[in-house]
């Protein structure tokens, strides 16, 4: 990655990208433990058919959730701390994703109602999102930017 910033110095996109990734991932380890609280309030924008489906997961979709979620958080964490495991937090985190959404899915029965175009381009977010974290975390480490 092309950066022509003084050596020692971390260019401006890894600042952004670092913090923007940390408050977006934390966003989803809000929406995951509120969802495994059963917090109401959080709750109230869904149909009892779709809180339904969420507590219906099988433990090894909830697993593949948590790591989707926690792995992340945890990536974004460790790029700004510019260590080189925030690529593997990241790998991990993907594998969740991959993982939650076979699931999701192929095996799950998702209610239609998830089923919606907005539904459909959030998830789709989320995997361009995952992707290029993964990536970026990636070209940093070959880079010598995270050790």
């Amino acid at each position: 990655m092309a950066d022509n910033t003084a050596p020692g110095r971390t260019s401006w996109h890894f600042w952004t990208i670092g913090v923007v990734s940390l408050l977006w991932n934390s966003i989803g380890g809000i929406d995951y433990v509120m969802t495994k609280t059963r917090n109401p309030d959080w709750l109230a924008s869904f149909t009892p058919e779709q809180i339904a489906w969420f507590e219906s997961f099988p433990f090894w979709a909830n697993v593949a959730w948590a790591l989707g979620v926690w792995g992340a958080f945890a990536g974004s964490v460790l790029l700004l701390m510019k260590k080189a495991w925030a690529y593997q937090a990241f790998a991990i985190s993907f594998i969740g994703l991959v993982l939650a959404s076979i699931y999701q899915f192929g095996l799950g029965n998702m209610p239609e109602s998830l089923m919606t175009t907005g539904g459909m381009a959030f998830t789709a977010f989320l995997w361009a999102v995952a992707i290029f974290l993964v990536w970026y975390a990636g070209r940093l480490r070959k880079d010598g930017v995270l050790t």
